[in-house]
């Protein structure tokens, strides 16, 4: 079976890291919400939170609680949302977890939110500047 992210995973496909250890790689998404829109993966390859094995459970949401924090540091938002899907419009088959810098007023209402693209160098600014805030954290 072919996954995109278990490619990522792996080093075969190139996506700008943000955090990665033995359970879970943390990446900027290609096609953000805002700059600083982050995806974390389980280097296990599962579909769905429920297919996750419960001693990965605390490592990985220990890794989404320290993004969260470290994406809102970085991108100098008012806070954060903190999302996944399972199966329904889950555009990847592999559990990831959506790690999204929010701003009041940021016109965000319900799920009908445009994507935007990343500017010229933008994406790799952006993923530095979350590992400078994860590095900082610890």
């Amino acid at each position: 079976m072919v996954c995109l992210f278990c490619d990522i995973s792996a080093g075969a496909v190139d996506a700008p890291k943000v955090l990665e250890n033995e359970v879970s790689l943390a990446f900027l998404d290609h096609r953000p919400l805002f700059a600083g829109h982050t995806l974390l993966i389980p280097r296990l390859h599962v579909e769905t939170l429920t297919d996750l094995p419960q001693e990965l459970v605390g490592p990985l949401f220990s890794n989404v609680r320290l993004l969260a924090r470290a994406v809102e540091l970085a991108c100098g938002s008012d806070g954060s949302f903190v999302a996944m899907n399972n199966r329904v419009s889950q555009s990847v088959p592999h559990l990831h977890i959506h790690i999204v810098p929010r701003r009041k007023k940021d016109g965000l209402k319900g799920f009908f939110w445009p994507r935007q693209k990343y500017g010229e160098g933008e994406m790799e600014e952006t993923a530095l500047r979350i590992r400078q805030a994860l590095a900082n954290m610890k």
